[in-house]
């Protein structure tokens, strides 16, 4: 049997760009420890947005690197929440804590840039804000608690009044 190479118009589909980018946070190898010896599975963490509002966070395991990644692709997509961006900046000051992390996202003028580190800073930059502050207060270096952390405090935002 020949393999034959398939020409466009053909009926497949366009590649298109996917409807929101992502970026994986964390990706850690989990040990359940059995009679027999131990069990390995991965966990993934997966930020997911649009640059326009929407933002999620997902968190998966699964048997193999790519299927907890697509596990926690599709957690993110269903945990999406808007936010409201105004002239490319969050309404108000806000804080938020989660487990051992708090987070707090301030504000800034138009130009300030988006200064946050590690995972604050990928959920602002994913949401589309681009002019903020943010700062991890509390005692984790977690990169998960510390998304997580950072999705209740946009979860607090009010819609500013025009």
């Amino acid at each position: 049997m020949a393999f034959e190479k398939r020409k466009r118009g053909d009926g497949r589909p366009r590649d298109k760009k996917p409807e929101f980018d992502e970026q994986v946070v964390d990706l850690r190898r989990v040990t359940r420890v059995m009679a027999g010896g131990k069990r390995f599975r991965f966990r993934a963490t997966v930020i997911i947005g649009d640059g326009k509002g929407k933002v999620g966070v997902g968190i998966a395991k699964g048997l193999d690197v790519e299927t907890s990644i697509a596990k926690a692709k599709v957690k993110a997509k269903n945990n999406i929440i808007q936010i409201g961006i105004v002239k490319g900046t969050i309404a108000h000051e806000v804080q938020a804590k989660y487990s051992a992390a708090k987070v707090l996202l301030k504000p800034a003028a138009s130009g300030h840039g988006l200064l946050a580190g590690g995972s604050p800073r990928l959920v602002l930059k994913l949401a589309g804000v681009q002019d903020a502050t943010a700062k991890c207060l509390g005692n984790t270096t977690n990169k998960l608690t510390n998304a997580l952390a950072t999705i209740e405090a946009l979860k607090k935002l009010k819609k500013r009044q025009k």
